[in-house]
Formats: structure tokens, sequence, C-alpha cells
């Protein structure tokens, strides 16, 4: 019954790719209890520009998975940017390798940047300097080797995700390809992805048809600080997009990547689909008064399971005026009774607003411009009743349990 009458109270958002501001201010409605409202109009506009970068808008869909966050701790919140590509937080692996790669073509490879090793136990004495030299040599050449087929392949950058010593450090730094070391797995798959590559296990399988290309890959630093990252732009394959996080401190960071996630999540919902209900309690003030009209036609006892089903609905609206500091009961009931004199749905408490002329804060929400998804709305009432109803069987197991044992 609830689920009808919110799709019956619902409005739709109207929005496009150059008119956005309703997702904008649907993303900030979000992140106005966050710990980053205070510039929550930059944050919702890179949320919004995250999702729309990644986002089909005639299959109403949205690809999540090339959406990265990444966090580094030092500067501000306003220092947060939407970065058109991947960053990871990972640097040239010499420092005198360049740190600028135009028209990138990178192997990405899963094989260490070492002479291969036997998989038994083993024990190698070296008794004699030429001994020593032969082996030496016979390392050289496999490194040689290795870089060569990495240069034949037509690639000029390498992203490996395991590391490798100084020495062949050395060699691809004397033979012009910049690397990057010990770049995780997940970040792997997702430069794959981005830039159209394939993940190579053996040199001896590198191909140019296995390269992945950007526009660009550069590294970048932080202040006087010796934190860097590294930025891949203009991916070939995919609008993979990465929102960089900056805060005074990792707790910071962390915060402000969840709520940024959350102001995500709100403007994907509203992509799906772009209908609304208003906010203030209004939704649930609706829902309440619908509820317990149903409840007058049904007969026995499920009447009272619905009544309090009803009587639940009117939490969230309590709630919020408690917080508010207002009388409850007053507010509420002052809401519902103009929600049914009106016949207006819309109805909630406008915590923000004057008083009316009967000394409360009830008021139009579409008025004030405070809305959340349908979606969003829908799955949260769904999950509290799942939740109630899982609590219900438990303690009706354990009841038959004690029953049993005592009695």
């Amino acid at each position: 019954m609830y689920s009808e009458q919110l799709n019956s109270i619902a409005d739709r958002v109207e929005f496009s790719k150059d008119n956005v501001e309703p997702l904008v201010t649907t993303a900030m409605t979000t992140l106005s209890s966050k710990i980053i409202n205070v510039d929550k109009r930059k944050m919702a506009e890179i949320s919004v520009n995250a999702v729309l970068g990644v986002a089909d808008l005639d299959r109403k869909d949205v690809n999540f998975d090339m959406i990265r966050m990444e966090g580094k701790p030092g500067g501000s919140l306003e220092d947060t940017e939407l970065v058109n590509g991947i960053v990871i937080d990972k640097d040239i692996s010499h420092p005198q390798m360049s740190k600028t790669i135009k028209d990138a073509k990178m192997c990405i490879l899963t094989c260490p940047f070492e002479p291969p090793k036997p998989k038994t136990k083993h024990k190698l004495d070296i008794n004699t300097k030429e001994a020593y030299e032969k082996l030496f040599k016979q390392e050289q050449d496999y490194f040689k080797e290795m870089v060569q087929q990495v240069k034949d392949s037509g690639a000029n950058l390498v992203i490996c995700q395991w590391g490798f010593d100084d020495e062949a450090n050395h060699l691809l730094l004397q033979n012009d390809l910049p690397a990057v070391r010990w770049v995780g797995g997940v970040e792997i798959e997702h430069i794959a992805i981005a830039t159209g590559g394939r993940i190579v296990p053996r040199f001896s399988e590198l191909s140019a048809e296995k390269l992945g290309k950007a526009g660009l890959v550069r590294e970048v630093s932080f202040g006087n600080t010796k934190e860097r990252m590294l930025v891949i732009e203009d991916c070939a394959n995919s609008n993979a997009v990465t929102v960089l996080v900056r805060g005074g401190n990792k707790m910071i960071v962390e915060e402000a990547k969840r709520s940024l996630h959350d102001a995500m999540c709100v403007v994907r919902n509203l992509i799906k689909d772009n209908r609304v209900v208003y906010g203030g309690g209004s939704a649930e003030i609706a829902c309440s008064v619908a509820v317990s009209k149903h409840a007058d036609t049904v007969a026995g006892v499920d009447q009272y399971a619905i009544r309090a089903f009803a009587d639940a609905m009117d939490d969230i609206p309590l709630a919020l005026a408690e917080n508010s500091g207002l009388s409850p009961i007053e507010e509420v009931a002052a809401a519902k009774s103009r929600q049914l004199k009106e016949g207006c749905p819309f109805i909630g408490l406008g915590i923000t607003q004057e008083c009316t002329e009967d000394g409360y804060h009830h008021c139009n929400m579409k008025n004030v411009g405070v809305f959340e998804t349908l979606i969003g709305k829908q799955e949260q009432i769904q999950l509290a009743t799942q939740v109630v109803k899982m609590i219900l069987k438990i303690d009706d197991v354990i009841g038959k349990l004690l029953h049993f044992l005592f009695y």
C-alpha cells in the first residue's frame, strides 16, 4: 500500500546534459548533512559530472565501475578535483625517467622484471671470478631480452604489477622506457579496461595489439612534499573518471569519499528513474495517512498490524522535529492536518522556514526544493520492513525452541 502511495505522489524531475541543475540540487540536498557541506556546491558538481561522464542517458544506465575514488591527505577539501581519466597512487620508478608521456602506449604486465627462478630448492656456489661474470652476463641477457621484447611491441610505458630491482630499473632508463611498479590488481584491471589494453602474463606474449593507449600520462606532485601520483588521461576505450579527494588528514579524506559516494548513488538513481518524492517527512506522512485509511477496510486482527505500520511511518517526521528542537507530536499533527485539509501530499516539516500563522513549521516542500529519489525512498522502507520481519521470525523460532525445552 505504501509503495502504491509513493508512486502516486511522486513527481518527475526533468534534466538533460545541457541542464544538470536539478541533479546538482539533488546532490546538494544529500550533502547538506555531511562533513563536506561547506563546499557542497562544488562537491555536488563533481558528483554529477563524474556520474554523467560514465552514464548512458539513452539507456538510463550508469557504469559505476568506471568511477574511481582516490584520496590523498594534505591540502583542503576545496582542492578536491575530478580527473577525466585514472589516478593511481604510484609514481615513476626512476627519478630520471620522463614524468610526462604523450600518446602513451603502455604494456600492462603481471610478470616480474627478473630472471626466472627454479621451482625446486637449489644451491649455487660461485668459486671463481669467471663463474661470477658468466652468471652476471646471463642475468643481464635475461633483462635485456625482456626490455627488447617490450620495445619491439611498440610500448613507451611499462605498467607492472610486481616490483623490479635497481638493475632492471637502470636498463629501462637506458632504453627510454618509463615504468611504474607495484600497481595493484584492481588498479591494473581498471587501467586495462580504460585504455583498451590486455593484461599480459608473459613477456613472450607481448604484441602491439595488446597495448593500452592514452593521450597523456603524467606524474603529479603535491606541494613541497614527496607525495606523488600518476594520472592517465584521455583513455582510448572508455570515459573513465577519477575523483581525487584532498583533506587535512586521513579521517577527513575517508569521510569525504563516503559522502561523495552517497551523492553519486543519488544522482545515479535519478538517472535510472527521474521520479522523486519530497522531503521534510511529507512522503512518510502521506503514506501513513494512506495506510491508516486502508486499515479501515481490513477485518480482523490484521487491522492492528496495518495501523502499527502506519504509526511507524510517523516516526521519521517525529524524529526530524525532535532533532530540530521542536515539539514532535504537535509539529507532525499540524503537518498531517494540513495535508488532509488541502489534499496536498507535499506538506512536510520546513524546519529552516519561518513559522506559519498557527505557530508551526509545516510548508510545501516542493516550493522549498527538498526532495529525494523515489527509488531510494522505496528501498529504505522495504529494507526496514524486511529487517523487522527477519527479527520477528527469529523471535518466533526462539520462542518455539524455549517452549520445547522447558515445557
